[in-house]
């Protein structure tokens, strides 16, 4: 049988805790036996939970999938080990398998002012009152989110650049894309928008940040600033 130490986590140094582990260096820096840890919480007197977990894992070979086919009633075995620390195991080991076999959303790839409009559609069509969105991208313009910033009446909204920004910079958005719409069904930008855009576009500079288009959105189709050169 291994030799464990008798340490308990409160006594590690704070890098070598799990938890303040993952957290200053991130997940991937703790091992197996450190993540299982942090989901049983605590040891035994006598066993740290790292050491704990390590005692479990060399139980199975250090192999997760026969660790994941142990049952509640395998898992008490352990000593320190009760209903509660099993379950979470069980359930993380579970949700692991669930994702690995769920197939990863695909984001739509925005290339020109055409795919920002049918993207757009679901969100903006038929509205009777103006709303402005911002499409925020990766580094290779997949779409991360559509964040709302405002909603206004209809002949128009209020933009705080500060929450436009704020909003990229909380998703960590590579470059945002602007969208509003027109209810009256005007495609013609306002001295109003073109002023917001060009005060957007020099704040996205600034930032490294960059505002690839504004894009006004119609029932009947849409006005691109950057099909028309404006950005």
């Amino acid at each position: 049988m291994e030799k464990f130490s008798s340490l308990k986590i409160s006594q590690l140094a704070e890098a070598d805790r799990p938890r303040e582990k993952l957290l200053l260096k991130g997940k991937s820096a703790l091992s197996d036996a450190e993540l299982i840890a942090i989901l049983i919480g605590s040891g035994t007197p006598s066993m740290s939970a790292v050491d704990l977990s390590r005692y479990i894992l060399a139980n199975v070979n250090h192999d997760l999938f026969s660790l994941a086919k142990m049952s509640i009633q395998d898992l008490k075995k352990f000593k320190g080990i009760g209903e509660a620390k099993a379950i979470s195991i069980i359930a993380a080991l579970e949700l692991g398998r669930r994702r690995k076999e769920s197939e990863p959303v695909t984001k739509p790839k925005i290339t020109c002012s055409q795919d920002i409009y049918e993207l757009m559609k679901s969100d903006l069509a038929d509205e009777q009152v103006e709303y402005f969105y911002l499409i925020l991208m990766n580094r290779s313009n997949h779409v991360i989110k559509k964040h709302l910033i405002s909603q206004g009446g209809t002949a128009g909204t209020v933009v705080d650049s500060k929450l436009v920004f704020k909003a990229a910079l909380d998703h960590l958005a590579q470059s945002i894309i602007l969208v509003h719409n027109h209810p009256s069904g005007n495609l013609k930008p306002s001295e109003q928008d073109k002023r917001l855009t060009e005060r957007l576009v020099k704040i996205g500079r600034e930032l490294d940040l960059p505002v690839l288009d504004h894009v006004i959105f119609t029932d009947v189709g849409y006005f691109s600033f950057a099909d028309e050169g404006m950005i």
